[in-house]
């Protein structure tokens, strides 16, 4: 039972951390950086990266944070508690905010970045960025808080999770 409790809080610490870096990357990297470009440029960037997310190694880690963070959730529940689990299901609840952020807000506003069309073709492309990238940016950060805080909690799991096998 503890090794099951240490690989699934292992597994579930490091995809939340891999999303919690995306995240933030996007925050003080990515955004600002298209924030200088051109309208048509930062369309069609932010339209690639929409697309070329969708991959093996993102749902992995983003759907895989979830399904980790429940299972470590249960085996220390069912191992009887101990001082990991109340960190652990504050991690899942952070996590499960950013997840429905990202349903809510962050994709719908890709699927209409999409549905925009080719950027050599539309006609308003201020109207199109302006439509999209201060919401975005804004719920992305909110992602970026809620998923490092959701990493946070469960790097402090780990740490009362190994107090207490060590």
């Amino acid at each position: 039972m503890k090794l099951l409790q240490t690989l699934s809080l292992i597994a579930a610490t490091l995809t939340t951390g891999l999303m919690a870096g995306l995240f933030t990357s996007f925050s003080y990297a990515v955004m600002p950086g298209l924030s200088r470009a051109g309208d048509r440029a930062f369309i069609s960037v932010m339209q690639h990266i929409n697309k070329a997310i969708i991959n093996g190694w993102f749902m992995i880690s983003f759907m895989g944070a979830l399904v980790f963070t429940v299972a470590a959730a249960i085996l220390h529940w069912r191992g009887g508690g101990g001082p990991a689990l109340p960190w652990i299901i504050a991690g899942f609840v952070l996590y499960l905010v950013m997840f429905i952020i990202t349903s809510a807000v962050n994709v719908p506003l890709n699927d209409q970045l999409a549905a925009a069309g080719n950027p050599q073709h539309i006609t308003d492309l201020a109207a199109v960025r302006a439509q999209f990238e201060a919401r975005w940016v804004f719920w992305n950060v909110v992602r970026a808080v809620t998923s490092t805080a959701a990493f946070g909690c469960l790097i402090w799991a780990l740490v009362l999770h190994g107090r207490t096998t060590g």
